[in-house]
């Protein structure tokens, strides 16, 4: 075997065992939410990739089974007023946003397809998104030269229980 092929098929065997992961501790119970309060509390310095899969399992699995999962191209319909967070999206590495009010009867719809086949929630932008734009984010981060739109991210228990759905992928 060629010095190249050693090379190949050595490094093949290294990423085989690190996409491996160790099986989600059978007493997990953290949301990637309670990860995050860990950190900002200080009780974490980072969250490594086995926690971040572990919570999203964990999250999944809290998801009950008459639920739809969100797909891309479904579009869904407030069913009351709510505040929601909003994301901005900048030509630099950074993601800002805030807070505002999502009307009742205002729609929303998956843009991209789920990274995976039962997602723990999905990124949706505003159907009117123009009108929702100019009310949610500030005029001076809209008219700035790195602004990129805004987005929402819903889990998928939000979409099944504050919005309905109005149409199908």
């Amino acid at each position: 075997m060629c010095l190249f092929n050693r090379l190949v098929s050595r490094k093949s065997k290294m990423l085989e065992r690190r996409i491996e992961r160790p099986p989600r501790p059978a007493d997990w119970k953290f949301t990637f939410a309670d990860l995050m309060a860990e950190m900002q509390a200080g009780k974490r310095k980072a969250i490594g990739q086995p926690e971040l899969d572990w919570a999203r399992d964990y999250e999944r699995s809290l998801i009950p089974a008459t639920m739809r999962f969100p797909q891309k191209g479904d579009v869904y319909e407030a069913l009351h007023d709510m505040e929601v967070e909003f994301m901005t999206a900048w030509a630099a590495p950074f993601t800002g946003g805030g807070k505002a009010m999502l009307m009742q009867g205002e729609r929303v719809f998956v843009h991209s397809e789920p990274s995976e086949a039962k997602p723990i929630g999905a990124y949706v932008e505003a159907i009117e998104y123009k009108m929702l734009e100019e009310r949610m984010v500030s005029a001076s981060e809209r008219t700035s030269p790195k602004y990129g739109g805004f987005y929402f991210y819903f889990s998928t228990v939000e979409l099944n229980t504050k919005f309905v759905l109005v149409r199908r992928k």
